[in-house]
């Protein structure tokens, strides 16, 4: 027998512990989320169903909780993964065993998303990749539950120089002044815009009233040497672009 096996033995110098559970989890939750864990990695994202990933997120903000059951709550009571991400905080915080660190942890994760399709978009000029502006669109507006007006700024090669958002309304109206977009386009040098809004019905088709403030708003920047190239109106699905359908 060697010496360090012998102090082993007798609880010296080298005692030899059991692996410790998360306080408050049980076992089977312990061996729950090393399987997630390592489906995670070695299968990658998509092997996982949409309460698998909301439970790993909450796994990091809850570490002492089984996410399990919040987790098919949210799915419950959002419909999806995506769902969830772009819930209101006042509906995050009605949805029980969340709290603050959980509602905290699905922000991260958005957030995260945001900057990720934002940096796609960023990474090449806009109107060569009309398919990741759409996603990064999508992300950042489609599911918002009132009317948010945003506008991209780009330069002489149609690449992003900002995205701001100009405008938050109610369900179906959000407020857009071509003075302030063209203010702003003229502060950050751009050379060209590209409009967004979203309709919280769903349904992208343009009213009367798009159609007019898109036109106000060519004609401002036209003045001024600024193109408008399109104007994407969000809804359920691929976003209807107003050039696309002769509205511009």
């Amino acid at each position: 027998m060697s010496a360090k096996r012998g102090l082993q033995e007798a609880g010296g110098l080298f005692p030899i512990e059991a692996p410790r559970a998360s306080p408050g989890a049980t076992p089977g939750a312990e061996g729950h989320r090393a399987r997630m864990r390592k489906k995670l990695i070695e299968a990658g994202p998509s092997a996982l169903l949409d309460h698998e990933l909301i439970e790993m997120v909450l796994f990091l903000a809850l570490p002492r909780r089984d996410t399990k059951p919040v987790a098919r709550l949210l799915l419950a009571r959002f419909g999806s993964f995506a769902g969830a991400l772009s819930a209101t905080t006042a509906e995050l915080r009605a949805v029980e065993g969340l709290g603050e660190a959980g509602i905290a942890a699905l922000r991260t994760v958005q957030a995260a998303a945001l900057r990720l399709g934002e940096a796609v978009v960023k990474s090449q000029p806009v109107l060569s990749d009309s398919a990741s502006l759409a996603a990064y669109l999508t992300a950042a507006m489609a599911r918002e539950r009132t009317e948010h007006f945003r506008v991209l700024f780009l330069d002489v090669k149609n690449r992003l120089i900002a995205d701001e958002v100009m405008g938050r309304g109610t369900v179906d109206h959000a407020p857009a002044y071509p003075r302030e977009v063209v203010r702003r386009a003229l502060e950050l040098h751009a050379s060209a815009l590209i409009l967004a809004h979203n309709h919280p019905s769903g349904d992208p088709a343009p009213s009367q009233a798009d159609a007019s403030m898109t036109r106000d708003i060519k004609a401002a920047a036209a003045a001024l040497g600024i193109t408008l190239h399109d104007h994407l109106i969000m809804g359920r699905g691929a976003p209807l672009s107003m050039r696309e359908h002769g509205l511009l």
